[in-house]
């Protein structure tokens, strides 16, 4: 028990955690978002621009799981996108029901402009932390990744699948449902 707030230690911790985490989300967004200003993209576009760049040309059904996205924001971002120049949307030739999306080149060089930019944040990030615990806290934060994806696994099995996919898992994932939400996520 914490005898200052009354509270049970392992709440003001998750309380603490949660603090952390939500200045870490914002200071990056903050930091994306001016990087993406730049390119004349919003953050929403340049999600778009890097999974087309990390995956490769996909169907939009496919890209709008990926990102999170309802089809008809995904449809405004790439037809704006598709405007500037930066993606070409075409008919599925596998199935003409479906189309595709994948970057234009004047696209993978501004993608390529964004993934850059956003490593050397994390590179500045990483500058600011004593040289000797670098690694420690990476695998930290790995760590942290790990849990995260449990916690959520726990909760709604399968269900961020297409937004956890780059996010380490551990051995023990894709156990049974434990509880949580019971799927109410």
């Amino acid at each position: 028990m914490n005898e200052r707030h009354g509270r049970p230690r392992g709440l003001e911790d998750a309380r603490d955690l949660l603090a952390g985490l939500r200045g870490l989300v914002r200071r990056f967004s903050v930091s994306e978002r001016a990087d993406v200003a730049c390119c004349g993209v919003t953050v929403a576009q340049a999600a778009a621009l890097e999974t087309l760049l990390a995956e490769g040309p996909m169907r939009l059904g496919a890209l709008g799981r990926r990102l999170g996205i309802a089809p008809s924001t995904l449809t405004r971002n790439l037809d704006r996108l598709e405007a500037a120049g930066l993606v070409r949307c075409e008919e599925d030739t596998q199935d003409a029901r479906s189309r595709r999306a994948s970057l234009s080149p004047a696209g993978r060089v501004a993608a390529e402009a964004l993934e850059r930019q956003e490593l050397l944040f994390a590179g500045r990030v990483l500058e600011h932390l004593p040289e000797g615990r670098r690694e420690a806290v990476r695998a930290a934060f790995r760590e942290l990744l790990v849990a995260v994806r449990e916690a959520t696994e726990e909760c709604c099995p399968g269900a961020f699948e297409h937004l956890m996919g780059e996010l380490p898992r551990n051995d023990a994932a894709g156990r049974e449902n434990q509880g949580g939400c019971g799927g109410n996520c």
